[in-house]
């Protein structure tokens, strides 16, 4: 991207420096738009649904596992990170697009006695399974909203690193450690057996084993040294 300056994200579901703004997407990602005017008759025209709602607000801010769907030109796309943490456009099918996870960032007990979880992207889940707990992930209905089905945070299961150094990387959780009054750490291992550790909170759950709820973006979270990288440049004659 070039210029100096951005489209500034609407508040919403996703944090400021954690969102794309609609904007960005269509003009500078996705390239059907080549001025930010033409970006807000896009959405205008209702062209833009996100998470199955149609988003007439350029600036609304899309994160991470969100579903954009454009009916016109037949597009859908996941918001995920690639490898160098950068946010990837990830073209899934009709099937896969009536879905997205949810990491349970609260469980709570409302006013009304009525017992609420919230996920990472603002919803709130109303008599949610007693089973659920903070940092589990939930498959969501996107039409609905509701939860069918549960990936239960624990060793063994596959993560997506979405925060700190290691944003887009995917392991098997091999080991929490609790540190009282501190942040827990995690240890993570990728498929080609490399091991590194973050922070609990940058952890978010994908599947079970190697078994992955939805297809990951090229590259597969695996993460490549500098050399390895300029290997394969080489052999592909790009440099």
């Amino acid at each position: 991207m070039g210029g100096v300056w951005a489209p500034r994200p609407s508040t919403g579901p996703h944090k400021l420096r954690e969102c794309l703004p609609v904007a960005v997407i269509l003009r500078d990602r996705l390239k059907y738009a080549l001025t930010y005017k033409e970006c807000m008759q896009i959405c205008m025209e209702r062209c833009v649904k996100v998470d199955g709602k149609v988003r007439t607000d350029h600036g609304y801010p899309a994160g991470f596992m969100d579903v954009l769907e454009l009916e016109k030109s037949g597009d859908r796309f996941r918001l995920l990170y690639d490898i160098k943490g950068r946010y990837v456009l990830h073209r899934i099918n009709k099937e896969e697009a009536s879905y997205k996870l949810c990491r349970i960032t609260k469980v709570y007990v409302s006013a009304g006695k009525i017992p609420v979880a919230v996920t990472h992207d603002g919803r709130t889940l109303r008599y949610p399974d007693p089973d659920i707990k903070v940092n589990d992930t939930v498959k969501v209905d996107i039409a609905t909203g509701k939860p069918s089905d549960i990936l239960k945070f624990e060793l063994g299961a596959m993560v997506y690193i979405t925060k700190g150094g290691n944003t887009g990387r995917i392991g098997q959780l091999m080991h929490v450690e609790r540190h009282e009054g501190s942040f827990d750490i995690v240890t993570v291992k990728d498929t080609k057996g490399n091991s590194f550790a973050t922070r609990l909170s940058n952890v978010f759950v994908i599947g079970s084993g190697n078994q992955p709820q939805l297809t990951l973006p090229k590259g597969r979270g695996i993460k490549k040294t500098i050399l390895q990288e300029r290997a394969e440049a080489e052999a592909r004659g790009e440099l």
